[in-house]
């Protein structure tokens, strides 16, 4: 899983990720913009532009053109869109990497975002806005970003609203793309059985032209809190959707790796802490899970679950404690051994395929500018100690830090408030 990484004159970054016999390969391209690049008035252009780059190049004039070629070829394709970054990728047998680089390349590049598409695609995105509605599960993170953030960037949704989705026109896209999609901003990761000096070759071939304007960077992240924060978005629905949430770390920061360890011991597999107490002994829930997000300037640590309506005030007050007991007593070796395992296991088994593997380090290159393989991550985490876990718990089970988003219909919220508190 080595790499090799060249950043040109003019500010592109290749990262080349060889992986021999392997009989396909990843070719993706991202962009350092996404929601939290976007001021009020452009919230959800990032995303709509994702999908209007499909609408047509100028080698390529229908979007119907883009979908034959690269069936022909057996790829498969997609493109995304988070807070920090936009994607473009495709996936092929090897032997098409050439010419499934010069589509990727001119899909990027080249797209003529035709005004008779822009109507359709608008009522597209606003069918996905609503899917999620009608999704608690999913929609509840809206709302944990919502309240860690306000109206920040970082608070808003990537999806954007939908009154902006209706207004955007052509001239919109453009005029962000010409900020945005420049060579400085412009990361091209390959992943397969191919050389370093071929994917130079194409790259030298197809981003000839890419434009050089200067580099804009997104407001730095405010993170404002002096108590518990609590917000409930009703909806009438069977189950609460939560996430709890706690301000951590930013991508790279060195207590990172004990954050891991730690959200392993609490909500990662069916031994850990939370699914042992909350599905196998009180029999509250279905799914549970420990998390902690990292971005350029800001992390946060989450549990998010699904209970029964009766029994919120009940699970929120077993979350607490479980986290306080983190932050007061030490894990046994027992533990803390099975979680290490568990958590670097889990990395390998996510690095199997070359589009997990060039996710892996488009995502290192976008949060931290710092390359690390895989063995340099493991070796990070066999070196946590218990005392470690003990420390970051005690940092950030705090109440200036601690979050409770749901989806759901909350009765009494007053009540829930007052539970709201770490000891």
């Amino acid at each position: 899983m080595n790499f090799k990484k060249t950043t040109l004159p003019n500010g592109l970054r290749i990262i080349t990720v060889p992986v021999k016999n392997s009989p396909a390969v990843m070719v993706l391209v991202v962009v350092e913009t996404g929601s939290n690049y976007e001021s009020k008035e452009e919230n959800g252009l990032s995303h709509f532009l994702e999908h209007m780059c499909f609408k047509g190049t100028i080698k390529r004039s229908k979007v119907s053109d883009i979908a034959k070629e690269l069936d022909g070829l057996g790829a498969r394709n997609n493109a995304f869109t988070s807070n920090e970054l936009t994607g473009y990728y495709a996936k092929a047998a090897k032997k098409h990497f050439a010419k499934l680089f010069e589509i990727v390349s001119d899909v990027y590049l080249n797209p003529t975002l035709p005004d008779e598409d822009l109507e359709k695609e608008r009522g597209v995105i606003l069918e996905e806005i609503n899917m999620y509605e009608d999704l608690p599960q999913k929609k509840v993170w809206e709302v944990l970003s919502e309240l860690l953030y306000g109206d920040e960037p970082a608070g808003r949704s990537i999806l954007g609203p939908m009154e902006n989705i209706k207004s955007f026109q052509r001239q919109d896209f453009v005029t962000y793309r010409s900020k945005h999609y420049v060579a400085s901003k412009t990361i091209i990761i390959v992943s397969g059985d191919v050389i370093e000096k071929a994917v130079l070759k194409e790259v030298a071939k197809n981003f000839k032209d890419i434009p050089q304007n200067k580099k804009l960077s997104k407001l730095k992240v405010k993170e404002k809190q002096t108590t518990p924060g609590l917000f409930v978005r009703q909806k009438e629905t069977d189950q609460t959707h939560m996430v709890m949430a706690f301000h951590a770390y930013r991508a790279g920061d060195k207590r990172i790796p004990a954050l891991s360890v730690l959200s392993e011991i609490l909500g990662n597999g069916m031994s850990s802490r939370l699914f042992t107490k909350l599905r196998d002994e009180m029999g509250a829930c279905y799914y549970v899970r420990a998390d902690h997000d990292e971005f350029t300037d800001h992390g946060i640590f989450t549990i998010a679950t699904g209970v029964n309506i009766l029994r919120t005030k009940e699970v929120v007050k077993v979350l607490l404690e479980e986290c306080e007991k983190l932050a007061k007593i030490p894990v046994s070796e027992e533990e803390l051994q099975k979680a290490k395992e568990h958590n670097i296991g889990n990395m390998y088994l996510g690095l199997e395929t070359t589009d997990s593997m060039a996710e892996f380090y488009a995502d290192q290159e976008i949060t931290t500018g710092r390359l690390k393989k895989p063995k340099e991550l493991e070796k990070e985490i066999r070196a946590v100690t218990s005392k470690d876990i003990m420390k970051v718990a005690k940092d950030i089970f705090r109440n200036e830090k601690l979050n409770l988003a749901i989806v759901g219909s909350v009765a009494d919220q007053a009540e829930l408030k007052k539970a709201l508190s770490l000891k």
